[in-house]
C-alpha cells in the first residue's frame, strides 16, 4: 500500500531545545494513524511540518506524493488540518464559518451547496447553523472545526489533539465520526495524549521527547513487548508502592486507581513473583498477571527514558 505520509530522519529544534530527533514515520493510504504521547513529545511540531507550516530543518519528507521542502503550498491546499486549539472565527455562525472555509479552499458554489447539508447531517449541527461559534459547547466546536477541515473533501486529514479537554461522550462521538470519514476513503493522522484512544487506531506511533519509541498496530506493539504486567491489590497500597519500586526484578511500579501495576522482564517474571510472595507473605496482598495495556507500555518507556537521562547527566 502506498504511503500518504513518509518522513525520514527529521530533526527540529527551538533554539537549543530539540523537538524532533532523527524522526521517521510512514502512514499508509487509507489508514487511521495515531500519534500518542504527552505534551512536549513532539506531536504538534511534526504535524506543523507535515502541513507545511514549519520548514524542514534537516531530513526528508513527502505528503500526498509531494515534496515537503518544495511543494508545501500545494500540500496545504490539498489536506485538511485541525490545529490543537479552536481556531475558527468565534463571531461568525456555524454556517458562516463553513462558507468562509469553502471560499478559502476555492470550493465551487455548486459543490459547496451540496457539501454543507452533508456536513450538517454528519456533525449534527444543522439545528445550530445560525449560532455563533463562540457560543457552542466544547464538543460542538470540535465538530465544527472538523467539518470546516472537510469542506473541500481532502484526501488526508491531520488532527492535533482534537479531543483534548472534551467530555467523554463527545470524545466517543468524535471518534465515531473519524471512523465514518475513514470509511469514505480519507486517510487520517490524529494525535492524542489519551492512551485508551490508541486502540481505536489502525496503527500508532508512540512519541516521547521527540523520539519515536514504537510504531505498529496496537495489538502488535502489545504482543511484541518484552515485559509482563502483574496487578497487585493491597490494603496498604501506598506503603507497598514505596517498597516495590526498588524491588529487584521490578522494572516499574505504577499506581492505577486502587491497584498497582508491576512491570517485569518476561524471562525473569516468575522468579520475581516467587520472591515477592516470599518477602511479603504476611501483608495480605493479591497478585495477578494481566494483559498489558498501551498505558503500561508507555509509562515503562517514560521511566526508562528518565533513568537514561539521569545516567547521561
Amino acid at each position: 500500500m502506498q504511503d500518504i505520509i513518509l518522513v525520514q530522519n527529521l530533526n527540529h529544534t527551538y533554539g537549543e531545545k530539540p523537538a524532533l530527533k532523527d524522526f521517521s514515520l510512514s502512514v499508509a493510504t487509507g489508514e487511521l494513524h495515531g500519534l500518542i504521547g504527552p505534551d512536549s513529545a513532539g506531536k504538534t511540531t511534526l504535524m506543523r511540518i507535515l502541513c507545511g507550516l514549519l520548514p524542514i530543518q534537516t531530513g526528508e519528507g513527502e505528503v500526498l506524493g509531494l515534496n515537503l521542502k518544495t511543494d508545501y503550498k500545494a500540500i496545504r491546499a490539498q489536506l485538511g488540518y485541525m490545529p490543537q486549539r479552536f481556531s475558527l472565527y468565534q463571531d461568525l455562525s456555524v454556517q458562516e464559518n463553513l462558507m468562509f472555509f469553502a471560499r478559502l479552499f476555492s470550493v465551487p458554489a455548486s459543490e459547496r451547496d451540496k457539501r454543507m447539508p452533508e456536513l450538517y447531517a454528519f456533525s449534527r449541527l444543522d439545528a445550530f447553523k445560525t449560532r455563533k461559534a463562540g457560543a457552542l459547547s466544547g464538543g460542538m466546536k470540535q465538530k465544527l472545526a472538523l467539518s470546516c477541515a472537510l469542506i473541500h473533501r481532502p484526501e488526508l486529514l491531520i488532527l492535533d489533539e482534537p479531543t483534548y479537554g472534551v467530555d467523554p461522550v463527545s470524545r466517543q462521538e468524535f471518534w465515531q465520526m473519524l471512523k465514518s470519514i475513514q470509511k469514505e476513503g480519507t486517510s487520517i493522522l490524529v494525535s492524542t495524549p489519551y492512551m485508551e484512544e490508541a486502540e481505536l487506531c489502525d496503527k500508532v506511533s508512540l512519541m516521547l521527547n521527540g523520539n519515536l519509541m514504537a510504531s505498529d498496530t496496537p495489538s502488535d506493539i502489545i504482543s511484541k513487548w518484552d515485559k509482563s504486567v502483574y496487578r497487585l491489590s493491597a490494603d496498604n497500597l501506598k506503603e507497598m508502592e514505596n517498597k516495590l519500586c526498588s524491588f529487584e526484578g521490578i522494572d516499574s511500579c505504577q499506581l492505577f486507581g486502587h491497584e498497582l501495576h508491576l512491570v517485569m522482564d518476561k524471562t525473569t517474571a516468575e522468579d520475581t513473583v516467587k520472591a515477592l510472595q516470599s518477602k511479603f507473605v504476611h501483608t495480605g496482598f493479591t497478585l495477578e498477571k494481566v494483559k498489558p495495556g498501551m498505558e503500561d507500555i508507555y509509562l515503562s518507556y517514560m521511566q526508562s527514558s528518565a533513568i537514561e537521562e539521569q545516567f547521561d547527566a
